[in-house]
C-alpha cells in the first residue's frame, strides 16, 4: 500500500475550503509549491539566556535545507528552555523540570494544531533532552532527535593551584566556589575558574545529565548512532543536521513511526547505556516518563535489575576523568554500544531511526587506537552499574543513589536536618557539616518545591570542602548530573506527601546499605507513626501560576514526575 506523505497536512491545506489557511501561509513566503509538499515541523529551545541551546538556530537552518533536498517543506518551531547550571541553588531552579513537561507540551500543540506529516526535534540543555524525545512518542509521526552537542572543555590560565592543568567543565566551577569559601584556594583561582570553564556553545561538558540522556536516546533508537555525541563547535554537526533533515524525509516516505521502532527492550537498551557510562540519576525519571509516552511500561526497579549485572566502561566526569568531547574522540556510544553486544547486554535486533539495528550500528563502530576513556569488558571500571535503588522505612516509595566513583556501599551517621537547599548551602559554607553527617534536604520534592530543584549547589560545596567522602546527603529532590559522592535523591513518598522524611530530626540516626538496598532511620516504627500523626502539610509556597500548576497535577518520582 502507498504511502500518502501528506496525510496530515492534506486536511489543512488541500482543496477550496482550506484557501484561509494557505492565504496566511502565503503571507509568510510559503509558495503553492511548498504548501503541496509535505510539511515537517523543525522544533528547537533556542534562547538568548545560555550557552546550551546556542547553536539551535544554525542547527535548524541545515535540518530545513535537508528536508527542502529531501522535497519536504520545514516549518520552524521555537519553544523555551531553563539552564540548571544558571538557575542552581535558587528559587529559579524550581523550574527547570516543570520546563520538561512545558517544552513536550508547547511542541505537541503545534504539531498536532498545524498537522505536521513529520518532525524533527533539537535538544540541548538537560530538560529539553527528554522532552523532545516524549513529544515523538505523544505525536508518533515520522520522526527523529538531534542533539546540539557538548560544549568543549575548558582551561585555567594560571598553571598552579587544583584547577590547572586539567579539562574544566560547569562542575569545577561548583567546586571551586566550595574551595573558595573552605579556604582552600584564593579569590583569583576562583575567577580564573569562572572565565574559562565555559569557552563556547554546547550542553554542560561531563556525563552529566544533558549528554546522558543524549546517549540514552541513541541507545533508544530514536537519535541517529554518533551523531548526538559531536559536539556542539565540530563542523560536522551542522553536517550532522542538514543529514537529520533528508532522513526525516526517508521516514515519512515509509511511514515510518516512533512507536514502530520502540520496544520495551529498546528502553532497556537506553538503561544499559546510562548504566555502563555512569550517567546521571535524573535518567531515573526521564526514561520512565519518556516509556509511558510510547505506551510503554519502565520502573525503577528495571534499572535496578539491569544495574547488577552492567559494567560501567566509561571513564567520564563527574566521578571519572575525561569530558564528553573527549568521549566522543574515543569512538563515542557506538563503542559503548559495541562493549554492550560483547557481554551480550545489548537487545542486538531493536530498531533504530537510520533503518539499522542497534546492534548493526554497534558492529560497524569505529574505535580510535589507544584511547583511554571507554574501557574494555576486562578493565571495566566496576563491575555493576552506576545507580541503585534503595528502599526501606525513609523512602518506602523508592529511591535512587548513584555509585560511579565511589567504594562506599554503607554509611552510619547523625541526621542534620534542612528545609530547603539554601539552608544546607549555608551550613556548609560555615563550616557546620562535620564528617560522618547525613545532610537531609526535605521539601524539595516534585510537590514541595514545586519542581523538585538539583542539589549541585551542595553537592559541589561539599566536594570542594573535601566532605564528599566523608559525608552522605539525601533528599526528596533532585542531584545535578555534575554531582558525585555518596547521595540520594528521588526519596518516595516525599515530605510534602507526609512521606517518612518529614518525620526525621536532627540527631536521628540514619543507615544506609546499598548491598542490602536499605535506606532507613533508626527509630521504632510506632516512634515514626507517632511523629507523623503530629506532622502539618505546610502552606503551598505558589498558589497561582505555573509551579501551582504543576504542584497539583504531577506524580512522584519514582513514577517519572509526570503530570499526564
Amino acid at each position: 500500500m502507498a504511502i500518502d506523505t501528506r496525510r496530515k497536512s492534506r486536511v489543512l491545506l488541500e482543496g477550496p475550503d482550506r484557501a484561509p489557511a494557505r492565504a496566511m501561509m502565503k503571507a509568510v513566503g510559503f509558495s503553492d509549491q511548498d504548501l503541496a509538499r509535505p510539511q515537517i515541523g523543525v522544533a528547537h529551545s533556542w534562547i538568548g539566556t545560555m550557552p546550551c541551546n546556542w547553536n539551535h538556530r544554525k542547527l535548524a537552518e541545515k535540518v530545513m535545507q535537508g528536508i527542502r533536498a529531501a522535497g519536504g517543506t520545514p516549518i520552524e518551531v521555537n519553544t523555551i528552555s531553563i539552564t540548571d547550571g544558571i538557575t542552581m541553588g535558587t528559587e529559579g531552579m524550581k523550574g527547570s523540570l516543570i520546563s520538561r513537561e512545558v517544552v513536550a507540551d508547547s511542541v505537541e500543540l503545534v504539531a498536532r494544531s498545524h498537522m505536521f506529516d513529520g518532525i524533527v526535534t533539537i535538544s540541548g540543555c538537560d530538560k529539553t533532552i527528554p522532552a523532545m524525545v516524549m513529544v515523538l512518542g505523544r505525536l508518533n509521526i515520522p520522526g527523529l532527535m538531534l542533539y546540539c552537542g557538548s560544549i568543549m572543555f575548558g582551561r585555567c590560565a594560571g598553571s598552579t593551584g587544583p584547577f590547572a592543568n586539567r579539562n574544566l567543565t560547569i562542575q569545577d566551577v561548583f567546586e571551586a566556589v566550595g574551595a573558595y569559601n573552605a579556604g582552600k584556594i584564593s579569590a583569583e583561582v576562583l575567577k580564573d575558574v569562572e572565565d574559562h570553564a565555559c569557552p563556547g556553545a554546547g550542553a554542560c561538558g561531563g556525563q552529566f545529565t544533558a549528554n546522558t540522556m543524549s546517549t540514552a536516546y541513541e541507545m533508544l533508537g530514536m537519535s541517529p548512532m554518533g551523531w548526538n555525541g559531536i559536539p556542539a563547535i565540530d563542523p560536522r554537526k551542522e553536517e550532522a543536521a542538514f543529514e537529520c533533515g533528508k532522513l526525516v524525509m526517508e521516514l515519512v516516505r515509509k511511514g515510518i513511526t516512533p512507536r514502530s521502532l520502540v520496544t520495551r527492550r529498546s528502553f532497556e537498551n537506553a538503561v544499559a547505556g546510562v548504566l555502563a557510562t555512569g550517567g546521571s540519576t535524573n535518567a531515573v525519571l526521564h526514561l520512565p516518563a519518556t516509556a509511558r509516552e510510547f505506551g510503554i511500561k519502565l520502573s525503577i526497579d528495571d534499572f535496578d535489575r539491569l544495574s547488577k549485572k552492567t559494567p560501567v566502561l566509561a571513564d567520564l566526569k563527574p566521578w571519572g576523568n575525561y569530558t564528553a568531547p573527549e568521549m566522543y574522540d574515543a569512538g563515542g556510544m557506538p563503542v559503548v554500544a559495541k562493549r554492550l553486544l560483547e557481554a551480550g547486554l545489548l537487545h542486538a535486533n531493536e530498531k533504530t531511526v537510520t533503518g539499522r539495528t542497534i546492534g548493526e550500528e554497534a558492529q560497524a563502530a569505529p574505535e580510535t587506537p589507544g584511547q583511554q576513556v571507554i574501557k574494555s569488558l576486562k578493565q571495566a571500571l566496576k563491575p555493576t552499574g552506576g545507580i541503585a535503588i534503595l528502599r526501606g522505612n525513609v523512602a518506602p516509595g523508592g529511591c535512587v543513589i548513584k555509585l560511579s566513583g565511589h567504594a562506599r556501599y554503607s554509611h552510619r551517621g547523625p541526621a542534620r536536618v534542612f528545609e530547603r537547599e539554601e539552608d544546607a548551602f549555608a551550613a556548609v559554607k560555615k563550616g557546620k557539616i562535620k564528617p560522618n553527617d547525613v545532610i537531609v534536604i526535605r521539601y524539595e520534592g516534585p510537590k514541595g518545591g514545586p519542581g523538585m530543584r538539583e542539589m549541585l549547589h551542595v553537592t559541589g560545596a561539599l566536594q570542594g570542602a573535601g566532605l564528599g567522602d566523608t559525608v552522605a546527603l539525601m533528599t526528596d529532590g533532585r542531584f545535578s548530573g555534575a554531582t558525585h559522592g555518596f547521595m540520594i535523591a528521588h526519596i518516595v513518598p516525599e515530605a510534602f506527601d507526609r512521606g517518612p522524611i518529614a518525620a526525621l530530626k536532627s540527631g536521628d540516626i540514619i543507615n544506609i546499605d546499598v548491598k542490602k538496598r536499605r535506606l532507613d532511620v533508626e527509630i521504632t516504627a510506632s516512634e515514626m507513626k507517632k511523629r507523623l500523626a503530629k506532622w502539618k502539610a505546610p502552606k503551598p509556597r505558589y498558589t497561582s501560576g505555573v509551579f501551582h500548576k504543576y504542584a497539583k497535577t504531577v506524580s512522584n518520582a519514582s513514577e517519572g514526575a509526570i503530570t499526564g
